[in-house]
C-alpha cells in the first residue's frame, strides 16, 4: 500500500513538472544585463491561492499572497523587481548561475503554470583577428589566403580574383567555436568580412581586397565605373562649351 502511494505521488509530481513544457520559451541574455520575464496567460487569484516565480521548480524567487503581500527570497533581495499589477519579473545583473528554468505559477488546489522560460546566460563574443597570410599577385590574377581566428577557433579561406571579379574558394566558410559562438568568413563586393557572433552579441572586421591586389587590366568594377563617369563628364562639359561657342559665333 505504501509503495502504491509513493508511485502515485511520483506520477503526480512528474505530471506537474512536465505540464506546459511545450510552452517553454527560450531566452538568451547577455551576462550583466537585466532579465525581464512576462506572464503570458491570465492570472486570477482567489482565496487560498498564491502566485510565485520559481527557479528550476524547486526554489522561490518571489511569492504573492492573496494579491496583497509580496515576499522576495533572501537570495534575490536587491536583485529583483516584481510588479503586482502585471506579475512581471525583472532580475538584475544576471550571471551564469542564473541560467535555468523560470516558471510563473498559481498555486492552490492545483498548480497552474502561466509562464515558463528557459534562460541561457551568455558572455559577449570575444575579440578576434582577421589576417591576410599570403598574397600571390600578377597583372591578370590575384590570390589571397586569410585567417579569421578567436581564442579557441580559426577559419582559413582563399580568395581568387581576376580583372573583373573575385570569388571565394569553396564559398562562405563558417564554424561553431567551442564556446558556442559562430565564426564566418565571406566575400561582399570587394571586401573580405569576418563575423563573430552568438545569440546576444556580434562583431566583425573587414579588409578591402584592393589594398592587396593591383591588377593592371582594371581590377574592380569600381575602377571601371570611375573611368566611365569621368569620360562621360568630360564629354558633357565639352558639348556645353561647344554649343556656347557656336551661339556666340552665330551672333
Amino acid at each position: 500500500m505504501a509503495l502504491a502511494v509513493l508511485l502515485l505521488a511520483v506520477c503526480v509530481l512528474y505530471s506537474w513538472e512536465t505540464q506546459g513544457s511545450s510552452d517553454v520559451t527560450t531566452v538568451f541574455v547577455q551576462k550583466g544585463k537585466n532579465l525581464h520575464l512576462d506572464v503570458n496567460k491570465p492570472v486570477v487569484l482567489v482565496e487560498d491561492t498564491e502566485f510565485s516565480w520559481t527557479y528550476n521548480n524547486n526554489s522561490n524567487v518571489v511569492r504573492l499572497f492573496n494579491d496583497t503581500r509580496t515576499r522576495i527570497s533572501d537570495s534575490y533581495k536587491g536583485r529583483v523587481e516584481f510588479s503586482v499589477k502585471n506579475y512581471s519579473l525583472i532580475l538584475k545583473n544576471v550571471q551564469h548561475s542564473d541560467s535555468g528554468y523560470y516558471t510563473a505559477l498559481i498555486a492552490g488546489v492545483k498548480h497552474q503554470p502561466v509562464a515558463e522560460y528557459k534562460i541561457i546566460i551568455q558572455d559577449p563574443v570575444s575579440q578576434f583577428q582577421l589576417s591576410v597570410n599570403s598574397v600571390s599577385n600578377s597583372t591578370e590574377s590575384c590570390n589571397l589566403t586569410v585567417t579569421c581566428s578567436t581564442e579557441d577557433s580559426l577559419i582559413s579561406s582563399t580568395f581568387r580574383c581576376d580583372t573583373q571579379t573575385c570569388n571565394q574558394e569553396g564559398g562562405e566558410q563558417s564554424e561553431v567555436t567551442t564556446s558556442g559562438s559562430s565564426l564566418r568568413v565571406y566575400l561582399l563586393n570587394d571586401f573580405i568580412i569576418c563575423n563573430h557572433s552568438n545569440q546576444v552579441s556580434w562583431t566583425r572586421d573587414m579588409k578591402e581586397i584592393q589594398h592587396f591586389c593591383s591588377l593592371t587590366a582594371g581590377f574592380s568594377l569600381y575602377l571601371v565605373r570611375t573611368v566611365v563617369l569621368s569620360v562621360g563628364l568630360i564629354i558633357m562639359v565639352s558639348a556645353v562649351i561647344s554649343v556656347h561657342l557656336m551661339k556666340r559665333l552665330n551672333k
